[in-house]
This record gives C-alpha cells, sequence and structure tokens, in this order.
C-alpha cells in the first residue's frame, strides 16, 4: 500500500545520517492512515502518550494528554502530538513497513500530529533521525546546518534553541517526506488543516548501555571481580595511570564476554519506549493454537513489539519486549524468519519447537491470533 520512490540504496549510502533531504512525491497517491478524529480519539486514552503544543508568539505551552475536548484551544496556532501510534492503530502498520529498509532496533515509534494553522513546536534539535511524511495539508518546514546554537531565551533547560539561518526551506504537500538526521535543527510552521507522520529511528546512548550492563549484572549476580594489583603506592595520594588502566580494564572484560554482550544488546535493543497495546490470555495453550492455526487463523505479532535476532549468538534465541527467550531445537534460519515476520508462517508456528514460545507468546499478549 505505501512504496517509497525514491532509490533507497542511494539514500543509504549518501544521506542516512549525514545530510537532511527533501523528497517531494515519495509517496505517490499517500492516503493518510488515520483521520484527524481518530486520532483525537486515541489522546483521549490514558495509555497514550500524547500532547496539545500550542503556540503563543516566540513561545509554546506543551500541555499532556488524556483530553476530553480540543475546543479550548480554538481555531489555530496549535497541534496535537500522538506517540507510539503504530502501537495502537493497527492500520498504521503498512506506513511502518516502507520503512522497514532501516533495521527493527533502531525504530522508535511512528509519531501522528494533527495541526491547525500557525501551529508548531519552535526551533529545535532532536538526537535522533527523523523522516517526516506529510499527509493531508501543508506544512513549512526549515532545517538549519548543525552548529553550537543557544538554548531560547538563554534558558539551558529549554528545548527549544534560538533562529537559524535555514538550508532547507520547503513546503511539504501530501506524499512528501522530508529526512532529518541527529543535531541539524529544525522547525515546521502549519499552513492549513494539516496531518503529519514522523518517524524515529534512534540508537542507544552510553548512559543506557552503562544502565543495561548494570541491570545484567545484577540480573545473574555477577560482576563480583575487583582490580587486584601486585605494585605498592609510589605516591600516597595519587591513582597512577596502571591502576586507572587496570580498574577500567574491569568494564572492558565484560564487553569482551561474547554472552554477556548478546544478552546486553539484546534486552536493551528489543525494549520500547513507549507502552505497547498488551492484551494478556493464560487461556490459550498448545492445542487452541493448532485448532486456531489449523482453523485458518493468522498469528501476528501486536504493534511495535521488537523481536530480535543477535547475530553470532550462541544460543538458540530471540529477545522479545527486552527479554530473553530460548528456543530449544530452532534452527538460524528459523530464528531469523521469526525476528523478520510480522505475520507469521503457520507451519513454522506449528512445529512442535516453537508451539510452546508462541503459546508463552499469546498468554503475555506479545501476539495474537487474527483472520485473513
Amino acid at each position: 500500500m505505501y512504496k517509497l520512490n525514491f532509490d533507497i540504496q542511494a539514500f543509504l549510502a549518501n544521506d542516512w545520517q549525514q545530510a537532511p533531504k527533501v523528497f517531494k512525491g515519495a509517496f505517490p497517491d499517500f492516503e493518510d492512515p488515520i483521520a484527524a478524529d481518530e486520532l483525537a480519539g486515541l489522546a483521549c486514552e490514558e495509555e497514550v502518550s500524547s500532547r496539545v503544543v500550542v503556540t503563543k508568539g516566540n513561545d509554546w505551552e506543551v500541555i499532556s494528554g488524556p483530553f476530553e475536548d480540543y475546543d479550548r484551544f480554538g481555531e489555530t496556532h496549535w497541534q496535537l502530538l500522538v506517540q507510539a501510534v503504530n502501537h495502537w492503530y493497527p492500520e498504521s502498520q503498512p506506513l511502518v513497513e516502507a520503512f522497514r529498509f532501516l533495521p527493527d532496533w533502531r525504530f522508535d515509534d511512528l509519531m501522528v500530529s494533527f495541526a491547525t494553522p500557525q501551529g508548531g513546536v519552535g526551533p529545535h534539535i532532536d538526537n535522533y533521525d527523523v523522516f517526516i511524511i506529510q499527509g493531508e495539508g501543508q506544512r513549512r518546514w526549515t532545517v538549519g546546518p548543525k552548529g553550537n546554537y543557544q538554548r531560547r531565551g538563554g534558558v539551558t533547560t529549554s528545548p527549544l534553541i534560538e533562529d537559524f539561518e535555514p538550508i532547507i526551506d520547503v513546503v511539504l504537500e501530501k506524499g512528501d517526506v522530508l529526512y532529518i538526521p541527529p543535531g541539524f535543527p529544525h522547525q515546521g510552521e502549519t499552513l492549513t488543516l494539516a496531518l503529519s507522520y514522523s518517524m524515529g529511528y534512534r540508537a542507544p546512548s552510553q548512559q543506557e548501555l552503562a544502565g543495561q550492563i548494570a541491570d545484567q549484572l545484577m540480573d545473574e549476580d555477577k560482576g563480583h571481580k575487583r582490580f587486584i594489583a601486585v605494585d605498592g603506592a609510589a605516591s600516597h595520594g595519587t591513582v597512577s595511570l596502571a591502576e586507572q588502566q587496570g580498574i577500567m580494564q574491569l568494564i572492558r572484560d565484560l564487553c569482551d564476554d561474547a554472552d554477556n554482550v548478546v544478552k546486553v544488546l539484546g534486552k536493551l535493543l528489543s525494549q520500547n519506549r513507549f507502552d505497547l497495546d498488551i492484551q494478556e490470555d493464560e487461556s490459550i495453550d498448545a492445542d487452541a493454537l493448532v485448532e486456531a492455526l489449523d482453523d485458518g487463523a493468522v498469528l501476528m505479532r501486536i504493534g511495535g513489539l521488537k523481536v530480535l535476532k543477535m547475530e553470532g549468538d550462541s544460543q538458540a534465541r530471540l529477545f522479545v519486549a527486552g527479554e530473553s527467550v530460548i528456543i530449544e531445537g530452532a534452527s538460524e534460519e528459523e530464528l531469523i524468519e521469526v525476528s523478520n515476520s510480522v505475520i507469521v508462517n503457520a507451519e513454522l508456528a506449528l512445529l512442535p519447537h516453537w508451539q510452546g514460545f508462541f503459546v508463552q507468546m499469546l498468554q503475555k499478549g506479545y501476539f495474537y491470533l487474527g483472520e485473513d
């Protein structure tokens, strides 16, 4: 349904994480996967992360959802932003699929915005890659070069920066795509009532990596090794370079443990920042699964769920929503197929060594049985 109308390989070689770029007509005959009133309805739900940004001159007010009504905001100068729409609205999944030329572990979420004329969020810089797809309406986007930008009004905690000189100044219309790598300042201004879709991609920070390593060590009660030195102190109050390097080698040793690296990264990269639409079903068992699949049911992932296979893993293992799951007897090809597939091959799911895995996933609410 959604197919990008540009050279993906050329984009990856020349633009990805390097430079912003506009793709006019990237989605010919684009149709919005969600209507404005459906988006507004999602933002009424407690579990869904949403906010309204109201433009006030050169300042902005951010109001967090859920929302009961929108009349108080008027007809101009505001926009509604709803995070992780792909978690809650299955009809948005085909749009997500169009960008799966990038790995699942990088994908953060699909954010959808409904904006009134003159609504926007002001000049800011993101630390992740984003594709902005224009639906109904028109929005003007400006993008500046990388640089050192002062925070708006000198407030260091402000998410906004001072104005910049644009290197891109474009009006996006239905089906256009704007790609912005991390570090490039940008802002959008709404010209007419508009729906926009932001596909966000991020990699873990050093803080997140360090936190996951610590969590992994505590979960397995490991990491008790301490630094040992044979030399005495050359100076009472000085920590020698050799001692500094020896202590930090303890961290490097953890990173040289291949199994530890697989578990740390597998759990971290398969986590979601936003809630999933989980509907647990502890009543399901292997017999019920087999019967449903024999009757033509389709086994599917819930929206946004990450199922990752770590290359080089010594175990027959998948990482699902931050959890490590071993599937005894599964082949490398089967593991790759399941990690790649949003809809599971029924013949594979019926194999004895996979039935237990999928029963567990259904019970946890990570997968569900739907209709073809």
